[in-house]
């Protein structure tokens, strides 16, 4: 973009938009170049809007597509993959400043909030009215509901509740023009027409820009029960998951941790987990009634009968709270051991000892260590693969195991992505697992939603339809 075109671009930004939401400072604008992904390259916007309303998103988005120009929308740029990076001239597109719940209907078991939303400020102000909002991804603290239903975010709780998506009701969607699109209703029930719904959560911007959700929302569960236990061996962990899944119990969370990240629980919080284990499971129920403590004493003995040791079940909500803080915390655990690449790979619970397994083994073939944790309830597991970003060789062999993971994932008819997005970090793995008739459709909604290709470019999908190969 040329100064000139850059100066026409902001003075129709501030025709129709408040002073103070118009970013051009360059130091500012840095601030909003990139999302927390590695290896996903960001380029440098031309201005930043920070809007507060819906009709600041209809102005952007008006002048954008008039001029040709790239927008960029952002959330809490809390994300994995890239989605939320800067191209090069772009308006980049802040929603964090649309923070408002606009209302919490008890009656009608909803919620209807702004994107700029964090998630546990919603989660927070639904329980005081005997409420529960059920998606509660590891950042919830600093991610926002935009950007959950941007990547479609799980959680700790899908498990037994599901993922974001299972959660929308209706969306109001500034498409690429300016102009407003209303989607779904209110109601439990509604079949009426095409799920446009579900076609926009998880399309990470690239279709529209979500200026408002309507989000169901649940009864408050109990106060959930707790039970930890620690395994020898990858393969007694991975039994036991798939005892518990058979046996038909239903947690409401089912974690793992592999002994990397055990031990990085202990450098960064000094948690005094054992670090010869294998691994570590940890389980809650959220029944009612006393059905939350037969649930857990009944996972404990399934621990206990598939090789488990220390099986612990925790006497109050605190002890409980201080079992889950290891893997709550091992984003941040992990984080501070140096740079790492997140991988977030869905395979077959049956599946799952045997892909930590070869986990390893792409860690010893690179010489890095790769920490797993994940959801080992659903099979969502996000191996971190840790490397010293200022030694070439080590960056070069962190991409190749990131890759290798991405490949075993697949193999096991797995998913690239369970919760994280696909952004720029995924858009080859994407093509390959989708295959290029998938891949064509996807192109083709695009140009349907997008005609100009104006909407956060670059992100998702592959450039060609030819770049996608085979499925392995």
């Amino acid at each position: 973009m040329t100064a000139d075109s850059s100066d026409v671009l902001i003075a129709e930004l501030r025709a129709g938009l408040p002073d103070e939401a118009v970013v051009t400072d360059p130091d500012r604008l840095a601030s909003y170049r990139q999302d927390m992904a590695t290896f996903c390259p960001a380029g440098t916007p031309a201005v930043g809007v920070l809007a507060r309303e819906t009709a600041h998103v209809q102005h952007a988005l008006r002048v954008a597509s008039r001029l040709g120009v790239p927008v960029v929308p952002q959330g809490g740029r809390t994300g994995l993959s890239g989605g939320a990076n800067a191209v090069d001239g772009c308006v980049v597109l802040s929603l964090e400043k649309m923070d408002r719940i606009i209302e919490i209907d008890p009656a009608n078991r909803i919620a209807v909030v702004e994107p700029g939303v964090v998630n546990a400020v919603l989660s927070r102000a639904v329980a005081e009215v005997g409420l529960f909002y059920p998606p509660d991804p590891s950042s919830w603290e600093i991610s926002t509901i935009g950007g959950n239903l941007a990547t479609n975010a799980g959680g700790l709780c899908c498990v037994k509740y599901g993922v974001t998506t299972d959660f929308v009701r209706g969306l109001e969607v500034v498409l690429a023009d300016g102009e407003v699109l209303r989607t779904g209703r209110r109601t439990a029930k509604g079949v009426a027409g095409y799920d446009l719904t579900r076609l926009f959560v998880g399309s990470e911007g690239t279709l529209g820009v979500i200026t408002q959700a309507t989000l169901a929302l649940r009864p408050a569960s109990q106060e959930p029960r707790t039970v930890a236990a620690l395994f020898p061996t990858l393969a007694a962990a991975g039994d036991a998951v798939a005892r518990v899944v058979a046996s038909g119990l239903v947690p409401s969370l089912l974690e793992f941790m592999d002994q990397r990240s055990l031990r990085a629980a202990n450098a960064y919080r000094n948690m005094g987990l054992p670090e010869h284990a294998a691994a570590m499971l940890i389980a809650q129920s959220d029944a009612h009634s006393d059905q939350a403590g037969a649930d857990i004493a009944a996972i404990a003995a399934v621990f206990s009968g598939a090789g488990g040791f220390d099986v612990v079940e925790a006497e109050n909500a605190a002890e409980g709270d201080l079992l889950l803080a290891a893997r709550r915390d091992s984003h941040f655990a992990l984080e501070a051991l140096g740079s790492r690449l997140t991988d977030d790979v869905c395979v077959p619970l049956s599946l799952l000892a045997d892909f930590v397994q070869r986990v390893e083994k792409v860690a010893a073939d690179v010489g890095l260590t790769v920490a797993v944790v994940g959801h080992a309830g659903d099979g969502n597991l996000h191996p971190n693969v840790m490397f010293d970003a200022d030694d070439a060789d080590q960056v070069r062999r962190a991409q190749h195991a990131f890759d290798e993971i991405m490949r075993i994932g697949l193999e096991m008819g797995g998913t690239v992505t369970g919760e994280h997005g696909v952004g720029l970090l995924k858009r080859e793995w994407l093509a390959r697992e989708l295959g290029p008739v998938s891949l064509r459709v996807h192109h083709e909604l695009k140009r349907l939603f997008d005609p100009q290709g104006i909407l956060n470019p670059g992100k998702v999908l592959a450039t060609e339809i030819a770049d996608a190969p085979p499925r392995p």
